[in-house]
């Protein structure tokens, strides 16, 4: 019996984690979370039923029973048997295209530095690794999530580079946007990822940093499946 694997990608938006991190448990057949499509589903029902979501500024100081909106939000994955994936559910509704709108973009910081609704997907999180080994991305898996990982990745790329993917990524899947929207999204996701004060994104003190401005998807790959096997090596070597 394999003993349980537990991989957390972390990094800056637009950067690859989730398509790095989907070949990964396709290969290795590995259960797949992606997390960040988790705080997306929950932008989006927030943004459907009118809850009022506070800027940066007000976070701190914001009055509102979250945690009674958070228990009528349940999120699940499916997998599509087409895709080869699996797909984000909303209150059993398949969201997969909605929730990678622009205007979930746009909101989707904002809603993630709320305490309440970090909590509450931290913890479904962490109860996903209770079935066995899985890939997981996201900004806090490695720092937060699952702090005692068996291997951590930190993805970042050039922000320009970044904007044309994702500017690329929306057009192939006919969603209407310039790019100059896009460039100003994934700087301002930056900024705020980096600088909530729940889980911020940052580099774990034991991740492996993989810079893919001028890096193939394949290559991308095959770096991390390098650095799983030297995971395996040392977990022999110290038996």
């Amino acid at each position: 019996m394999q003993p349980k694997l537990i991989i957390a990608i972390d990094g800056y938006s637009s950067c690859g984690k989730s398509t790095v991190a989907k070949a990964l448990a396709k290969k290795l057949q590995l259960h797949y979370i992606d997390s960040g499509a988790m705080y997306r589903a929950v932008t989006l029902y927030f943004l459907e039923n009118y809850i009022p979501i506070p800027g940066p500024e007000e976070v701190h100081d914001f009055v509102y029973d979250f945690e009674k909106v958070l228990d009528e939000v349940h999120i699940s994955f499916q997998f599509n048997p087409d895709s080869g994936f699996s797909e984000v559910y909303l209150n059993d509704k398949n969201v997969e295209l909605e929730i990678r709108s622009m205007l979930i973009s746009e909101n989707v910081s904002h809603v993630s530095s709320i305490k309440a609704v970090r909590d509450r997907l931290v913890a479904l999180q962490q109860m996903a690794a209770d079935s066995g080994s899985l890939v997981m991305d996201g900004r806090d898996i490695g720092t937060t999530v699952f702090p005692n990982a068996d291997l951590k990745i930190f993805m970042k790329a050039d922000p320009m580079v970044r904007a044309n993917r994702r500017y690329k990524e929306m057009q192939d899947k006919g969603i209407e946007v310039t790019l100059e929207e896009v460039i100003n999204n994934v700087v301002g996701r930056d900024y705020e990822d980096t600088h909530r004060d729940e889980s911020p994104l940052r580099k774990a003190v034991d991740a492996v940093v993989l810079d893919n401005t001028h890096i193939s998807q394949e290559d991308q790959v095959e770096f991390v499946l390098n650095e799983i096997q030297k995971v395996k090596n040392q977990a022999k070597s110290s038996i």
